[in-house]
């Protein structure tokens, strides 16, 4: 194995030392050990770096060069290990995190004040989207994901479960009516998504089993704040996450309808990464911090 860092080490001892028997003694190794690993340096280099005699050692020019050398180098070697020892233990640097635009705005956002105050050196890259992201690809650090997960090939840690709502303003369900059963979806306007893993139905339960309900109306948009806020306009019925449009029910905004229609229809939320053991400190304290908060949001 290539130890050429231990080799520069145990010359600049001997030269420190100023005899082969103190750098021995100090080093716990034995003379003759020293020796041959000097040896084996000027026999990689093709030059000799010291002058022997019985009893003292001179350096040569190119001696004084290595000497000096592996000074500057082993010097820069401790800098890095002080340098992320110290950073194991304060958290810095960039975290590139990824969430859909709900769950982002409405769960992590107001997280990140708590975060910067604990953790002032982090910062965080925020993306927020609907569409599915390649951790790889993306140079992703996080992702926050509602629903199946696609790879098996990134870690996933629980964040909760998202119950699914169907909602209307009072200003819509005034003009087309309240609808009683699933059937009545047909005459009425469904908002829906335009994302590839999106498909223009909703599963619901009728008569005790769940069914795919085609759905149309006048919008499909790429994320869930799109189509929450054309519902608060009085445009149509949407379909989305109880955590989504929690404030808006309890102000009286929307209005859940079909509540029997949409029982068990849940997905789990996930935080998703790439690593493991090796996880940069900076991640997993992020992680840390804002997995539980964001389930006790989940939770509310």
């Amino acid at each position: 194995m290539d130890n050429r860092a231990g080799e520069m080490q145990v010359f600049v001892r001997v030269i420190e030392a100023g005899s082969f028997a103190q750098a021995a003694r100090l080093l716990l190794m034995s003379p003759s050990t020293i020796s041959k690993m000097i040896s084996r340096i000027e026999g990689r280099l093709g030059v000799r770096l010291l002058e022997r005699s019985t009893r003292r050692f001179s350096l040569t020019d190119e001696g004084q060069m290595f000497y000096e050398k592996s000074l500057a180098l082993l010097a820069d070697l401790e800098k890095i290990e002080r340098d992320l020892t110290r950073g194991a233990s304060t958290a810095g640097g960039t975290i590139r995190v990824n969430a859909s635009v709900a769950f982002g705005v409405l769960g992590l956002e107001p997280i990140l004040p708590a975060l910067w105050t604990a953790h002032p050196n982090i910062t965080v890259d925020l993306s927020l989207s609907d569409e599915m992201v390649d951790l790889y690809l993306d140079r992703t650090d996080v992702a926050f994901r509602v629903g199946t997960l696609q790879d098996s090939t990134v870690i996933a840690r629980r964040i909760g479960t998202a119950r699914r709502k169907i909602v209307a303003s009072s200003q819509y369900l005034k003009s087309y009516g309240e609808p009683r059963r699933v059937d009545d979806l047909g005459r009425h306007n469904c908002l829906g998504f335009n994302f590839r893993r999106a498909a223009p139905v909703w599963p619901l339960k009728e008569s005790g089993r769940i069914v795919d309900r085609a759905i149309t109306g006048p919008l499909i948009a790429n994320n869930g704040e799109t189509v929450r806020r054309m519902a608060l306009a009085g445009v149509g019925l949407a379909r989305l996450g109880d955590y989504h449009v929690r404030e808006d029910i309890a102000a009286g905004r929307l209005v859940e309808v079909l509540s029997s229609a949409v029982e068990g229809d849940e997905e789990e939320i996930h935080a998703l990464y790439i690593g493991g053991p090796r996880l940069p400190h900076r991640v997993r304290v992020f992680l840390d911090f804002v997995c539980p908060r964001l389930s006790a949001y989940l939770a509310e």
